[in-house]
């Protein structure tokens, strides 16, 4: 994972905490960023083992923040922060204040917005999150300027984003900004993401008494709770399945899990080790069909369809909802 102090390509780090960290936060940037070829990305973890994701899988980053620092002392370009379980955690607040101050351009994604403000980071700057988040983060952070309508905003060296799907847009502007439009388009248009722009309507994401009703009954349905298998092999595509393990896992009716054929894990297209456990007994109740070589972003209409079907309209809204997506109708 060394580099060159002479390297030219821009090296982004992409962190996590191993007692967790957001699925698409985390896996959408590096299967994204991975893909450009002007560009390293390498993933982080706060200590060595497993990197529990919520709310599904289990990977192991390429490398600690110890080694990172080590092979790379004059630090990342940027570092990706996705939402994280424990958001104040000194060891990865204090590292990340460390990237800043060499440099680095931090980007929080979705609640990482929340590591970023521990961090002092969103102190009289322009900003967003994800929309359950905002008056938090306002009422928290009084001089921080929320920006709305924005999927990701950028004030002097750190980046917002709005929730969840805000990670694919913005990881191909990140693209655009390193390796030019050429390659962003080209990338972009592999991936199946249409557009990548800042604009964002927010004003089509709250809480209502529906949703709460729904996510009640739901949670509450427990004899009707399922194991969904999310079939893997090496070369898994990270965004596809990112988004389909973590909608899955979304609709307080089910809960997604990473099975193969053999073996303990997997290796994913770029690199990432990924835990999984042996279909033969993974004791499921429903089982996907592979996602296959359809371009990947796409999977997450495919997991709100088939969401739709199973659980029906509310849950898959309720779903969209916590990953601030406006379905397709």
């Amino acid at each position: 994972m060394r580099r060159a102090e002479t390297a030219t390509k821009p090296l982004v780090a992409i962190v996590a905490h191993n007692d967790g960290t957001e699925t698409t936060d985390f896996l959408v940037p590096f299967g994204i960023l991975s893909r450009a070829n002007d560009v390293e990305v390498v993933t982080v973890s706060l200590r060595s083992g497993p990197v529990t994701l919520m709310p599904a899988l289990t990977i192991r980053a390429q490398s600690t923040i110890d080694e990172f620092d080590r092979a790379h002392g004059r630090g990342a370009d940027y570092v990706i922060v996705p939402a994280m379980h424990v958001e104040d955690d000194p060891g990865i607040v204090q590292w990340i204040l460390s990237q800043r101050a060499k440099g680095a351009t931090i980007l929080g994604v979705c609640s990482g917005a929340r590591v970023l403000g521990h961090a002092g980071l969103l102190d009289g700057r322009k900003a967003t999150g994800h929309w359950d988040d905002v008056d938090r983060l306002r009422s928290k952070y009084r001089s921080m300027q929320w920006v709305p309508n924005r999927r990701y905003v950028a004030d002097r060296g750190v980046v917002t984003t709005t929730g969840v799907t805000a990670s694919a847009p913005v990881s191909i502007a990140l693209i655009e900004a390193v390796a030019g439009r050429d390659e962003a388009t080209k990338i972009a248009g592999e991936i199946g993401l249409p557009r990548w722009d800042a604009s964002h309507d927010s004003s089509r994401f709250d809480l209502t008494g529906g949703v709460v009703w729904t996510a009640a009954t739901n949670q509450l349905a427990w004899f009707n709770h399922e194991i969904v298998a999310v079939p893997s092999s090496d070369g898994i595509d990270e965004v596809a399945l990112a988004l389909i393990a973590d909608a899955h896992s979304r609709t307080y009716r089910s809960r997604a899990i990473a099975v193969a054929s053999a073996g303990d894990h997997v290796m994913t297209r770029h690199g990432l080790r990924l835990e999984t456990t042996l279909a033969s007994s993974a004791d499921a109740d429903v089982t996907l069909l592979p996602f296959g070589e359809r371009p990947p972003v796409t999977a997450l209409d495919v997991a709100l369809d088939d969401i739709e079907r199973r659980y029906g309209r509310r849950t898959r809204d309720f779903v969209a909802l916590q990953l601030e997506y406006a379905p397709r109708e």
